[in-house]
């Protein structure tokens, strides 16, 4: 056996072992978090008060205008220096929470505007709440057409958790650079990371051709009804 292969296999459970216990939670913590302060963040500046709306639209031009490398540095190197001491995990966390929360918010809000506003008068009309027309028909529009944009910031939140090596966290690719350290063979460890994240993300493009599809046929059915 090539000495670089049994190099490849050998490393193999620890790469898969940072990955499963950190690289998979940190994604999908944050993407779930930073899901939920995204639509938080796009139904305020659609719908809230101008003072709330203008607070939102600030925190999305700080975090789109600044790196997340820098963001994340400022957390968990920054924060200390205020009396704030955070864990590298919730450090990352927080971050990239933030991150995925500042994006989703514009995708969201554009996707909500792309419902016709036909549609709010229709739910109106018959009686709905703005709650109710929001669950039942606007919802359900907005999810067809968010399907693509949104996967696709999973899938590079995939990517992106690798700049929490950064500041420590002992995910897929700090296991790399650990291994590294101990071998001096870093191309082939390099290329062994990179190549799990392309399985990941090849996985995850997958799935996401299969629940664009799925979306698809569902509003194909209801555009044939109405």
């Amino acid at each position: 056996m090539p000495p670089w292969l049994s190099l490849m296999i050998e490393s193999l459970p620890s790469l898969l072992w940072a990955c499963l216990l950190f690289t998979v939670p940190l994604t999908l913590l944050s993407f779930a978090f930073g899901l939920t302060v995204g639509f938080l963040a796009a139904i305020a500046q659609l719908f809230g008060p101008r003072p709330i709306a203008a607070v939102v639209r600030f925190y999305v031009w700080i975090i789109r205008g600044t790196p997340l490398l820098v963001q994340l540095f400022l957390i968990f190197y920054g924060l200390p220096s205020v009396g704030i001491v955070l864990d590298a995990f919730p450090a990352a966390l927080i971050g990239f929470t933030l991150n995925v929360g500042a994006y989703t918010s514009e995708i969201i809000r554009a996707v909500l505007l792309a419902v016709p506003k036909g549609q709010w008068e229709a739910a109106y009309s018959i009686g709905m709440t703005w709650p109710q027309a929001m669950r039942r028909t606007i919802l359900p529009q907005a999810m067809r057409i968010a399907v693509p944009p949104l996967s696709n910031t999973f899938i590079s939140l995939v990517k992106d958790t690798s700049l929490a090596a950064a500041i420590t966290v002992p995910e897929l690719f700090r296991a790399g650079q650990r291994i590294v350290a101990t071998t001096y063979e870093p191309l082939i460890l390099y290329v062994q990371v990179a190549l799990i994240y392309l399985v990941l993300s090849s996985v995850l493009s997958s799935l996401q051709a299969q629940l664009e599809k799925r979306f698809y046929r569902y509003g194909g059915h209801l555009e044939a009804a109405s």
